[in-house]
């Protein structure tokens, strides 16, 4: 009888559980919660317009060249002794 009880209980739980979850943070159709927590009206429908085509050209990045005396190397950002 324990299991029977749990089990109608649980379908019970589960049934009224999905009721509550369907609507729109509790406001209802046509209302969402801002930020804050109050029920506000939701605006018309969102129109996105295409806008302008972007060509990107490609970057060309010039060699550094590190110019260092005969014995030395550029390492740590100047020119150390090998």
């Amino acid at each position: 009888m324990k299991y029977l009880f749990a089990a109608a209980l649980l379908v019970a739980g589960t049934v009224a559980g999905i009721g509550s979850a369907s609507a729109a943070g509790g406001c209802g159709p046509g209302f969402h919660r801002n930020p804050y927590g109050e029920c506000r009206p939701n605006r018309g429908p969102v129109v996105v317009v295409p806008g302008a085509v972007v060509v990107e050209r490609p970057v060309v990045v010039a060699p550094v060249v590190r110019g260092c005396p005969m014995g030395f190397v550029w390492r740590y950002g100047r020119c150390r002794p090998i």
